[in-house]
């Protein structure tokens, strides 16, 4: 199986510094700075990457597990929301929630969030961030 990289640099102070971030692909460099992060500033930040990351695993594995029973999806739409709050201990990812829709002809509702549950503690991602809260919202359209 390959490995997949990606790298940082950061320059500067916490608060004052800036920095970049790429997938070792080349698909993706972006900015990131302590307002990017902390606050509304502009550019990325890790939690939004591993959103990312995981609404990407979630909705590829809930596609193969419907397709492993019998209802491949036309679509699975995610959204995964990270958040990150600052504690005694310094800032912690506190939660993600997945929220995702998929059209999914001839499944019923229940067969439906079976799979989607399935998913959300089976997808590779999900294990990795066993030690955060995941919720997951699932819906047919």
């Amino acid at each position: 199986m390959p490995v997949r990289t990606a790298e940082a640099q950061w320059e500067g102070s916490l608060q004052d510094g800036k920095g970049t971030m790429r997938t070792g692909s080349g698909a993706f460099e972006g900015s990131y700075s302590f307002g990017s992060r902390f606050e509304e500033g502009p550019g990325t930040n890790p939690e939004e990457l591993i959103g990312a990351a995981h609404a990407g695993c979630f909705s590829m594995a809930l596609s193969a597990g419907l397709g492993r029973a019998g209802h491949p999806p036309n679509r699975v739409h995610t959204t995964a929301r990270v958040h990150i709050e600052r504690g005694d201990a310094g800032f912690s990812i506190t939660r993600i929630e997945l929220d995702t829709e998929a059209e999914v002809p001839g499944i019923d509702e229940k067969a439906f969030l079976e799979e989607a549950e399935k998913a959300k503690s089976g997808c590779p991602v999900s294990k990795a961030l066993a030690a955060t809260e995941i919720t997951l919202n699932a819906r047919l359209v």
